[in-house]
Parts: C-alpha cells; structure tokens; sequence
C-alpha cells in the first residue's frame, strides 16, 4: 500500500519536532544548572542510603571535549558511582555552554555542578619573561616534546598544580578523584575507594607511574634541592624520597604519578608545606621556561612531604590514559571484573617506575638526603 506525500510529510515533521523538543529540553536543563556556588553544600543534596565520604569527582575540561568527557563519565558511572553517586565538578577557563552542561547532566543522578577558573588562576603571569618562554616553547618544539609549544598546557599544569583546589565549588570538599576526558575504567569496583583511603590514613593514591621527559624539568630538582636546603622542616620522616632520586637526592631519577588519575586529599595541597613548595616553584617560572607538569610537581611533594605509607597503588583499578594502561592481574584485581588484558600493561615495561615504588617500600630505613645544595 503506498502512502501518501501529505502522509510522510507529517510522519517526517513529528520526528523533527521530538528531536527539536529534545535538544530544547538538553538546552534548558543545562541552562537551569547555574555554574555559580550557591550557599547550599553539595553534600546535602545527595541523599542518605548509602555512606559518601566528604570527596567529589573532578574534571578540567574545555566545551570541545564533550565526547570525551561523557565517555569518560559514562564509564566511571557504570563502573562505580552509579551506585554511590559522589557529585560531579567540571571545571573550565570559559563557560560551559548549555548543551555540554545539558548532555552532561543526562549522564548521571549524581549532582553535577559547573564552575569558571578566575582568569588570574590560568593566564599566564604578568611577570614571565614572553620571550624567555616564547623560545623555551620553540626549543621544545624543534626537539618534538609533546605539548612543547602549548601555552594552554603550560597554564592547565600551573592551575593544576596549585589552584584547583582552592576553587569555591571544591573548598568544601576534603578528597576528590580526578578524572580526565577519553579515559577508560577497566573493573567494576565493589568498593569506595575514598572509605578505603580514609580507613587506612592514606592521603595520596595512583594506578600508573612513569618516567617523566627530562627536557621538560631540566632545573626541577636544582629548585627542590633549593627548597628542601631552605626548608628542612617540611621534610617527613621515612618519606619517599627513594622513589624519585636514585642516588640520595643528588638527582632526580625521572619518575613520578601519572596525575591524570589521582585520588587524594586536598587538605595536602592545601598544607603550609605544599603552598610553601608551589610558591617557591612558581617563582622560579619553570612553569613556562620549561614545562614543568603537575604530575612531577605533585609526585616531588607527596614523596617528600608524606611518609611513604601514605602513598597508594590502587592495583585493582584498570585505568587507561592516551596509550597507557594499568591491568591488574586477577590477584590485583581482588575479585572485580576487569575487562582488560593483563598482556597490556604498563606495570613492567620499561616505561614505567612501578619498580622503584616496590623497591622504596621494601626498603624500611628512612631515606636520608645526602646532598642538599641546590647543584
């Protein structure tokens, strides 16, 4: 039976309309979000029948990362927090638009909550030298360091390394996970890992350490060996200062905590010790001279400044970042479905510093510096 023009027509005309209807509705609930904090905390909004810690799940993220911030959420919401529902932070230097807060929001039951870094926080310093970083950024670049010319990274490694954490939306909070956009969560966790890193008084956790690029950090450790002259007091006791220096602190041996994932306790970065430590880098300006990372700065200060106890492998969390990836065995993955090969992993390629984190905590004596004279 054939049907009509006037039929399909209207057949047609009522599919655009629900799509139209849809996308509003996208618009409007992600338009109603506001990205400013209210004086309600987040906290009181989640309800009471299962137990959260006072912690929240990060993202830093631009509007064009949509993609991949929802397959991101998407896969932590399936693996775990569909189940807790820990809030939601997305951070930006520009405001999310309507539709990235909408498709966001239909991402999850958890509160989702949106907030703009002050532009002081981000923007490169008044005070760097353009054309001393203008040629740092051109040298990197010949010697194909990746993100070697990138102004925006340099400026997501400071904000990361010591401003995030200070943003309204998150000061009422005490640990946070973060979380990247195109990342991958490999096993379903039947667990919380912030219950469990407040049980056993850990203050800092990982799934993946490598080695940094040394062209990026050429005069890192000079300026820790600087600070740790200047501030001995900061220094723990049975720190982990074996994990990132080889030969007792005359250099830095390259390894660090992939800061892409990271679970831990804000109240660290927050410390007289650490404010003490980012201040004393940011001097330096190797934020833009060179290309200090966050992942280094943050590895340098929780080797030092915690006692290595404090530290956590989290072997059980799959997680893949770019081209890396943490596996667990079925002994590490304690009974959670993964869905990985433990074929590919990072853990014992050449690639990675997980052995040096063994190793540091086989070693039960505290690690003494023995040189701390800035060369």
């Amino acid at each position: 039976m054939s049907i009509s023009f006037e039929t399909r027509r209207y057949v047609v005309f009522s599919i655009l309309t629900l799509l139209g209807l849809l996308y509003a509705t996208i618009l409007l609930r992600g338009g109603l979000r506001q990205s400013s904090f209210s004086g309600t905390p987040i906290s009181e909004e989640l309800g009471s029948t299962i137990r959260r810690e006072n912690a929240t799940l990060v993202i830093l993220a631009r509007n064009s990362e949509l993609k991949g911030v929802i397959s991101s959420m998407r896969n932590l919401e399936n693996r775990f927090n569909h189940r807790y529902q820990y809030p939601w932070v997305f951070l930006n230097d520009e405001e999310f638009t309507n539709e990235f807060k909408g498709l966001v929001l239909l991402e999850t039951n958890a509160p989702v909550h949106f907030g703009l870094i002050p532009k002081e926080q981000w923007v490169q310093p008044a005070w760097i030298n353009e054309g001393k970083a203008e040629e740092s950024r051109h040298r990197l670049k010949e010697q194909n360091i990746i993100y070697g010319d990138s102004s925006s990274y340099r400026n997501m490694c400071r904000f990361n390394s010591g401003y995030f954490f200070h943003h309204p939306l998150l000061q009422q909070f005490k640990f946070y996970w973060r979380v990247e956009p195109d990342v991958k969560y490999f096993c379903d966790m039947s667990y919380d890992p912030f219950q469990y890193m407040i049980k056993n008084n850990q203050t800092y956790g990982f799934t993946i350490t490598l080695f940094e690029t040394p062209e990026t950090v050429t005069t890192l450790w000079d300026s820790v060996k600087e600070f740790m002259a200047k501030y001995p007091q900061y220094i723990a006791n049975d720190n982990a200062l074996e994990f990132i220096s080889s030969d007792g602190g005359k250099t830095y041996n390259m390894c660090h905590f992939w800061s892409n994932f990271e679970i831990a306790d804000m109240d660290f970065w927050r410390s007289d010790a650490y404010q003490t430590f980012f201040e004393f880098l940011d001097a330096k300006g190797g934020f833009y001279y060179e290309r200090w990372g966050d992942a280094p700065v943050h590895s340098i200060a929780a080797a030092l400044f915690l006692p290595k106890h404090r530290l956590h492998f989290f072997q059980d969390i799959g997680y893949q970042h770019a081209v890396y990836q943490h596996c667990p065995s079925s002994d590490e993955s304690l009974g959670n479905s993964c869905s990985c090969h433990r074929w590919n992993t990072i853990d014992y390629t050449k690639q990675s510093c997980l052995p040096q984190y063994k190793a540091m905590l086989l070693n039960k004596a505290t690690p003494i510096v023995n040189d701390l004279s800035p060369w």
